[in-house]
């Protein structure tokens, strides 16, 4: 039986309906990262990399393990949504929370318009007499429906969908295998992950800043927090499970990809403007059915399984930060039968579809908007560790060393290395992001709203009220 304090204890009322499962959660959370996630971007780490596509993966499946130690510790601390903006503003002070959920809307607001954006390019592919703004709309309006419906209805179409991922995933693998089998391997068999030829930190951490991409999505789980029906620490082990599960199929389905990729060099110094570096070595691996069929599945899994996850977890971030005042309060309007934010939801695909239809227009737009969603995630991690040990070792005096100050202490090392070696353009324009947060808390402070979170005895003090 749980024994967590309830939303109550927090200064909160149940409003979201406490329904999902670890299975439910864990398959949230595959869902987000998608299984199939390293197929959409294939040809730009491979670049980035230098061939070392597979280590690149490894790296960052070691950074977000840390980082999901970090959310667990936090989860069991505070289980209510908002992710990052809860734990940084209960665990280190109002106004801190305030920027991390800032800097996380950067990831949570943007992802879903660039999942809409890179499915509906790949469908208009296949699809012509649809254009790409078309696909997006329908992207956004079906997946605005399934949400609104309840996020039981979410769960039962993330697992049917997770199916599907997962068969395609299978397929490609048995026919990469035998390919590999039949003597098409175009380079040596641990190339994938060291290369002396392109080695060097800079080059694979410049990578891994492009691949953990496929990564984010494992935290969307404590957005769930409130709507999880059992003890919170299924929310930590559910995010540990989903991130060690896609960060081997990552690996495994990347390290078969490289060995098959053909014209190597031309990938090396070109890149891969298109997008479709993944398919031509499929198509190459086991003809031009195994092409399309992995192209199409990126599409359904990037433009609407994984959009629709992103969608709910993004309206549970506007609504745990609108609840506490620090956004418009109509977002923490609860739909009173279907029991979900609904304003936060329409909200988020009203920006999706705005910004994915301007995202049309440019020619960078992809890579623009990629840049932007992993420095803003990135950089709220960056919080989230450094939350775990003010709560835990300076504020309760934890001795629990490896949990509370070596992990996440590691884990902000490797993040601030991933952060510093990614592209100046995301760089600047997530510190003008950051900025302009600043300005409006400071605006707040100079108004007379200084942040504060429901149940605290003082704004500077993430311990909650006292109850006889």
């Amino acid at each position: 039986m749980a024994t967590d304090p309830s939303l109550e204890h927090f200064g909160y009322q149940q409003e979201l309906r406490r329904s999902l499962s670890f299975t439910d959660l864990l398959v949230y959370g595959l869902i987000f990262m998608v299984p199939i996630a390293p197929f959409g971007i294939f040809g730009s780490v491979y670049q980035g990399s230098g061939g070392m596509v597979a280590l690149a993966y490894v790296i960052g499946m070691v950074a977000m393990a840390f980082t999901a130690l970090s959310y667990a510790q936090m989860a069991r601390a505070f289980p209510m949504a908002g992710s990052v903006y809860t734990y940084a503003g209960r665990g280190i002070a109002a106004p801190v929370g305030f920027l991390a959920g800032w800097v996380i809307l950067l990831d949570y607001v943007l992802v879903p318009a660039l999942l809409y954006l890179i499915a509906s390019f790949a469908m208009a592919s296949f699809v012509p007499a649809v254009p790409v703004w078309g696909w997006l709309i329908i992207f956004v309006l079906l997946n605005t429906a399934v949400n609104y419906a309840g996020i039981q209805m979410t769960a039962r179409i993330t697992r049917i969908m997770l199916v599907g991922e997962l068969a395609v995933l299978a397929v490609f693998l048995v026919v990469g295998l035998i390919a590999l089998a039949r003597g098409k391997a175009q380079t040596g068999a641990l190339s994938p992950l060291f290369d002396s030829s392109t080695f060097s930190w800079p080059l694979v951490f410049g990578a891994v800043s492009i691949a953990v991409l496929s990564f984010l999505g494992f935290d969307g789980i404590s957005m769930l927090a409130e709507e999880n029906r059992e003890d919170s620490r299924q929310l930590g082990r559910s995010m540990v499970a989903a991130l060690g599960l896609a960060g081997v199929l990552f690996v495994a389905q990347t390290w078969v990809g490289a060995l098959l990729t053909p014209d190597r060099e031309k990938l090396l110094t070109g890149g891969d403007p298109a997008g479709t570096a993944f398919y031509d070595m499929a198509e190459f691996a086991g003809g031009h059915w195994l092409g399309v069929l992995t192209a199409v599945a990126t599409a359904i899994a990037w433009g609407f399984a994984n959009s629709l996850v992103a969608q709910a977890a993004t309206s549970r971030l506007l609504f745990a930060m609108a609840r506490d005042r620090q956004l418009p309060r109509f977002l923490a309007r609860v739909d009173p039968v279907r029991r979900v934010p609904v304003n936060a939801t329409l909200l988020v695909a009203a920006i999706s579809l705005a910004v994915g239809l301007y995202l049309t227009t440019r020619d960078d737009g992809i890579g623009l908007i990629s840049g932007l969603v992993n420095f803003g995630a990135m950089t709220a991690f960056l919080a989230l560790h450094v939350s775990v040990v003010v709560h835990h070792v300076l504020r309760r005096g934890s001795r629990d060393w490896w949990r509370h100050l070596v992990a996440p202490a590691t884990g902000f090392a490797i993040l601030v290395y991933v952060v510093v070696n990614a592209s100046i353009a995301a760089q600047a324009l997530g510190l003008a992001w950051l900025g302009l947060g600043v300005v409006v808390l400071g605006a707040s402070y100079a108004l007379g709203r200084r942040p504060t979170l429901s149940g605290l005895n003082d704004p500077s003090d993430a311990s909650p009220k006292r109850t006889a």
